[in-house]
């Protein structure tokens, strides 16, 4: 991914906050708030979801982040969001938000594999 896009994807987030992106499964991780919130995969932008918030991304016509793995199509719970929201900042900004939303409501429900409970 080129500085180009880094930086694009940047302004687009900048209505949410500060946003920034790591290496890992062959693309990057943008992560805002040190909470990833989406995938990017080559030139291709992929956004967190849940129950909550996956239909609206279905409904505007996102399409699931899915790989190969052990011979089947693992589908993942980022989707792609609109088209018109890459335009622009704020067309971005409902859907990263729903993101991070997301992102939090996952961060929250899980536990520390050491402080888990046996019982």
């Amino acid at each position: 991914m080129g500085e180009s896009f880094t930086g694009y994807l940047r302004d687009l987030f900048s209505e949410l906050g500060p946003v920034s992106l790591r290496k890992m499964f062959g693309g990057q991780g943008l992560y805002h708030d040190g909470v990833i919130i989406g995938l990017v995969i080559g030139d291709e932008l992929f956004l967190k979801t849940d129950a909550i918030t996956r239909d609206a991304f279905e409904q505007a016509g996102g399409e699931p982040f899915t790989y190969l793995g052990k011979g089947k199509p693992v589908v993942m719970s980022y989707l792609s969001p609109p088209a018109e929201a890459m335009e622009s900042a704020q067309s971005m900004k409902p859907w990263a938000q729903l993101a991070w939303e997301a992102a939090l409501r996952k961060k929250a429900g899980e536990k520390p594999a050491a402080k888990r409970h046996r019982k």
